[in-house]
């Protein structure tokens, strides 16, 4: 009896403290500051309404106002951080070749129209700019602006680079990086901890861990930025008619999962950024903000802007610079 009402007892006193924490997480976690908000961010520059990942949709994205733009990089034969999405030049340039097999100087330029990956059926037709940037033109058009990097492949050379040209700019409070993977973020992370890192794969599935257990407000967090997709887009990409039943019962689960409000203000309340991509269209954009995520990625800029000031979302301050959890 007495071992029964210790355990019930130490349960409880768990449950309620986790929920306390929860809900304060400052109790016990000094809040992060962050050197910039950002609720509108043009993912590779705005993919749907330029040629992805040209200065053309950077500019574009920057003349509107966007808070953040989100780009890819690679590393040429001659060692140049290009910005560029696909490591093969096959989908962009229709040449079958691979990026850091050719010069800078020896890239072709993109196909005069691209498909919008997000977008299910949609190309978006190029003007005149079809050149693959240098990450430092990017750097050097926009120094004010924010920008989230995609270090795209696990090359000790390219972190070193990226991390060395963040430095020489004076970006480390206007910069985040890092990729699905899990090796490649630490790699960032170790290169350049004051660079703010994104959660990995990995990282996203022991968050989640973290939160369904309870022990999540007790763990601190290196990371600075959760940026996760919103899996029920899947039906507007694919089309409802086209996915199995298994593969609509997995999209439920994973949305389900991970589209908690509570644990968006909980991450939010200790400083750390949710970003949810890429959502094209006013009903995922509002449900996104709705949840509490801090910003959209979008391929539409246009569309995001007219939504946030429709709606009366303004756009966030820059704070202080960046603390450690």
């Amino acid at each position: 009896m007495c071992a029964a009402v210790y355990v019930l007892s130490t349960v409880t006193g768990y449950v309620l403290t986790s929920a306390l924490l929860m809900k304060c997480p400052n109790i016990l976690h000094r809040r992060k500051r962050e050197p910039f908000l950002s609720k509108h961010i043009s993912h590779r520059g705005g993919a749907g309404e330029n040629l992805e990942n040209t200065m053309a949709a950077f500019k574009h994205a920057v003349d509107l106002g966007t808070d953040m733009l989100e780009l890819d990089c690679h590393l040429t034969k001659d060692e140049q951080v290009v910005v560029s999405h696909d490591a093969s030049l096959l989908r962009a340039s229709g040449i079958n070749a691979h990026i850091s097999d050719m010069t800078y100087a020896e890239l072709p330029p993109y196909l005069c129209k691209l498909g919008v990956t997000f977008q299910r059926e949609f190309f978006c037709e190029g003007g005149e700019d079809k050149r693959i940037p240098l990450l430092k033109d990017v750097f050097e058009a926009f120094p004010h602006t924010p920008v989230n990097i995609d270090i795209k492949v696990n090359d000790d050379r390219l972190i070193k680079k990226v991390s060395e040209m963040v430095v020489n700019y004076d970006r480390e409070n206007l910069t985040v990086w890092g990729n699905s993977s899990n090796k490649i973020v630490n790699k960032c992370y170790t290169e350049n901890p004051r660079i703010p890192v994104l959660f990995s794969l990995f990282r996203v599935l022991q968050l989640l861990g973290l939160f369904y257990t309870g022990l999540l407000p007790f763990v601190p967090l290196k990371e600075q930025f959760l940026e996760i997709p919103m899996p029920s887009i899947i039906t507007k990409i694919k089309g409802p008619d086209r996915l199995t039943r298994s593969q609509r019962l997995i999209a439920w689960l994973a949305d389900t999962l991970l589209m908690r409000k509570t644990l968006f203000q909980h991450l939010t309340a200790r400083g750390i950024q949710v970003y949810i991509w890429v959502l094209n269209d006013e009903e995922d954009f509002q449900r996104a903000f709705d949840l509490g995520a801090t910003g959209v990625m979008t391929d539409f800029p246009t569309r995001l802007k007219e939504f946030l000031d429709l709606n009366g979302i303004s756009k966030p301050p820059v704070t202080c610079p960046l603390i450690c959890d």
